[in-house]
């Protein structure tokens, strides 16, 4: 401004007359202006009622909210992707993966569990050894002890014990020998085969239930596991009939489907599924929907069928994959969002208490950045939008933008205040250039918001319309409910202004 010509800046701000001639006291903003001067006065009390109820209607709103995310809906509908993608999930099993890792529960959570393992393998152990050869029965005293003192797991301390009878065999320095270290590894081989879970046919029949749980479900497409493997080389092995597509009832039997499995063309895609020692699976889940909510659902379903239907062994269920990445992102994302927003809206408030040197003025401030937010979510909730990671991030702009207005109104007005003595003579000022100036601000940023209506991605499109929303709720809340809220409240409110020495005397 500096840098600019006096003469440029000459009556800059006050014409005499519009630019069609027409005076500036009979502009339509004008007439506007000064009709909401007159309600606001006159009729508060309607308006706040008017605001409660829009409270009310707006908190109904969010009772409907629905959080939910899904970055293909980021594109519009008539998107390549979109479509592309409701083409794949009608004709096949679904384009959106999850996994359900299943493993042994951790030893700490099943207390005294290996202890009992133990105990009767030492007591077969000890059966064999009745007919064993002394010094068989020594050296293999002294080799229990020696693993005993170390802290391994069941299976652990079984592959140890298992390796170092084989290597007695080996070294067996006769037949008796030979065949008593034989007979000890043959019982530890029983006991560290029923180790692997995922050969226990029980186990794979716990399984088959639950991916039949699931697949009941519209929104799971196709389930795959090492059951699958299993039944189908089983099925091939016998008749290749459609009654031997199902479980051996041995678990000698299922583990030689899975060796004809691994003599395959492709044998390693079996450890995609399971993992070589046969301790953790791995159930591939396809869906029809990349939506939160339809993946928290199955998370649901799956954790209600195990808890009415305990597994055979022992077993953990963790989730994995980007679809459920993505639900675990989305509870992180609304739940600090949230966190944030209720930070944020407290040192705003106490930011207004310490400008406006005021509990009640602070407070007031507040009322337009409260009613912003409350509306702005009760629509999403009214309309179906559901709460995504756009929404979540434009909230904290909420904060920012619908506080300004408040601050520049309620400051001025204590200003105008000042000025003229009275509240009602101050509202007459306050919808002049104070009001004139918001409103004009309330339009320039709304209209230029709206060419992000034609993007093609739905977070600009929302980025539009939410940020347009926030200027028009708080601008009008700010010109609307503020007066109203200073009319019913001016004793209280202004008892502590101090007018101007000229002003007061003119008024005494």
């Amino acid at each position: 401004v500096m840098l600019m010509k006096d003469s440029s800046l000459a009556n800059f701000g006050h014409p005499a007359h519009g630019a069609d001639g027409e005076s500036v006291g009979h502009t339509l903003t004008h007439r506007i202006l000064a009709w909401l001067a007159r309600v606001t006065y006159v009729r508060a009390k309607l308006i706040i009622v008017g605001c409660l109820a829009l409270v009310l209607v707006a908190a109904y709103g969010i009772s409907l909210i629905k959080i939910n995310d899904n970055p293909v809906k980021w594109f519009t509908k008539s998107h390549p992707i979109r479509v592309a993608d409701r083409v794949l999930n009608r004709h096949f099993g679904g384009t959106y993966e999850a996994y359900l890792v299943v493993d042994p529960q951790a030893a700490e959570k099943r207390p005294g569990a290996d202890a009992a393992w133990r105990r009767q393998l030492k007591q077969e152990l000890q059966e064999k050894l009745a007919a064993a050869p002394p010094p068989v029965v020594a050296e293999f005293t002294r080799l229990w002890a020696s693993l005993a003192g170390e802290k391994l797991s069941h299976r652990r301390f079984l592959i140890r014990l298992n390796h170092a009878l084989e290597n007695f065999q080996d070294q067996a320095a006769d037949d008796d020998a030979y065949d008593a270290w034989s007979g000890l590894a043959g019982v530890v081989a029983n006991q560290l085969a029923k180790t692997e879970i995922f050969k226990q046919p029980e186990v794979l029949h716990y399984l088959e239930k639950l991916q039949a749980v699931m697949r009941s479900q519209a929104l799971v497409g196709k389930s795959n596991s090492v059951v699958q493997v299993v039944k189908k080389v089983y099925q091939e092995l016998v008749s290749g009939k459609p009654s031997d597509y199902r479980i051996p009832e041995s678990e000698k039997a299922v583990a030689q489907c899975l060796i004809s499995f691994q003599n395959s063309h492709k044998p390693d895609d079996l450890w995609h599924l399971v993992t070589p020692d046969y301790q953790r699976a791995n159930i591939w889940v396809q869906l029809h929907s990349g939506d939160n909510q339809d993946m928290e659902e199955v998370v649901e379903v799956v954790k209600k069928f195990v808890r009415d239907n305990p597994p055979p062994v022992p077993l953990r269920f963790r989730w994995a994959g980007l679809t459920y990445i993505n639900v675990v992102w989305q509870d992180k994302m609304v739940a600090g969002m949230l966190r944030s927003l209720a930070g944020s809206f407290g040192i705003v408030l106490i930011m207004m208490i310490v400008l406006f040197r005021s509990l009640a003025w602070g407070v007031i401030a507040m009322v337009p950045l409260s009613l912003t937010i409350a509306l702005i979510y009760g629509i999403i909730g009214l309309i179906g939008k559901d709460y995504d990671m756009p929404v979540a991030v434009l909230s904290s702009l909420t904060l920012g933008m619908a506080v300004d207005f408040a601050i520049h109104f309620l400051e001025r007005t204590r200003m105008a205040f000042a000025e003229c003595g009275s509240w009602q003579e101050a509202e007459q000022v306050m919808f002049e250039q104070p009001a004139r100036a918001i409103a004009r601000n309330i339009i320039v940023i709304a209209v230029g918001f709206t060419p992000l209506l034609l993007a093609p991605l739905m977070p600009y499109k929302t980025v539009g319309v939410f940020l347009a929303s926030i200027m028009m709720i708080s601008g009008m809340a700010t010109i609307i409910i503020l007066p109203a809220i200073l009319t019913l409240g001016q004793k209280f409110l202004f008892r502590r202004v101090k007018v101007n020495p000229g002003v007061e005397k003119k008024l005494s």
